[in-house]
């Protein structure tokens, strides 16, 4: 309940409906702790994403498409769990993840710059 807040703020940064936010949060809360296993579990939204997925349905165009993207990476992701694959990501340096999470710090900062400056 505590980042239901954070998941509709987020949902409005990106361009989806709200209700898709409050969606989001719900399946990250109740479900994923369900199925994780683990008494302590921590899943959430990451505000990080927010520019990712604004570009992603701005390249695809309709929320729907958008929607259809994400079911298919799932499938993806459940067929890579179900194989094993996670030693894929051993192969991926930890220079390019920090450059990722880098680039998406600055589209943040430089996407404030107008609202700091009042424009």
């Amino acid at each position: 309940m505590v980042a239901l807040p954070l998941c509709l703020g987020i949902a409005l940064a990106s361009g989806t409906p709200l209700f898709s936010g409050l969606i989001a949060g719900l399946v990250g809360g109740l479900i994923v702790s369900w199925f994780s296993g683990s008494q302590l579990s921590v899943s959430g939204p990451a505000a990080g994403l927010t520019v990712i997925v604004f570009n992603a349905l701005q390249s695809i165009g309709s929320f729907q498409g958008l929607l259809l993207a994400c079911v298919i990476a799932g499938v993806i992701q459940l067929t890579f769990g179900f194989l094993k694959a996670g030693v894929i990501a051993s192969f991926f340096p930890s220079a390019v993840i920090k450059g990722m999470l880098a680039a998406i710090g600055l589209i943040l900062i430089i996407k404030q710059i107008p609202h700091a400056i009042g424009f």
